[in-house]
């Protein structure tokens, strides 16, 4: 099954695709669609929704995944961090995608195996954990550690239910 991991942002939403075939993951492609600061809000809203609708549109995944946003000290970022995250969550499903969202600690938790890690230590794990992926920008890194994340979730997720419908 193909993921696609995303880790918003108004500036730089990274995203990250993989391939799920039982316990194996391997790398598909990641990037980050950026948005022109020069632009008003709205404008970089739909840069960020087109961006996103040509991943998925090219990759097909079919699952998506976001990572849940924390609450800056800056409301005025807080806010325009809520907006993009608002069109991160859309997209996928508007492509008919289900949607899950984790916060980023139980990601990194995930990963590295402390709720807690740096940005390196997340991006060092995710090109152990995808051999040959070459991750140019941690935003990339970090969404390609959400799929990676969900991936590992909706496997344990999957097999509760089943082992519930069985009992």
């Amino acid at each position: 099954m193909r993921l696609i991991g995303i880790d918003p942002g108004l500036r730089h939403t990274g995203w990250g695709i993989i391939e799920v075939r039982g316990s194996r993951l391997s790398h598909v492609a990641d990037g980050a669609v950026n948005t022109d600061g020069s632009l008003s809000l709205a404008e970089r809203l739909v840069q960020l929704h087109n961006g996103l609708r040509g991943v998925i549109d090219h990759y097909r995944p079919l699952g998506a995944a976001v990572e849940e946003t924390f609450v800056n000290k800056n409301p005025t970022s807080t806010l325009k961090l809520g907006l993009a995250r608002g069109v991160v969550l859309l997209v996928p499903a508007l492509a008919g995608l289900p949607v899950a969202e984790y916060p980023a600690n139980l990601i990194k938790k995930s990963i590295v195996g402390v709720g807690h890690a740096g940005k390196d230590q997340v991006q060092m794990m995710v090109r152990r954990l995808l051999p040959g992926c070459l991750t140019e920008t941690s935003d990339a890194a970090d969404a390609l550690a959400v799929a990676i994340c969900h991936a590992h979730h909706a496997e344990t997720h999957k097999r509760w239910h089943s082992e519930e419908a069985g009992a």
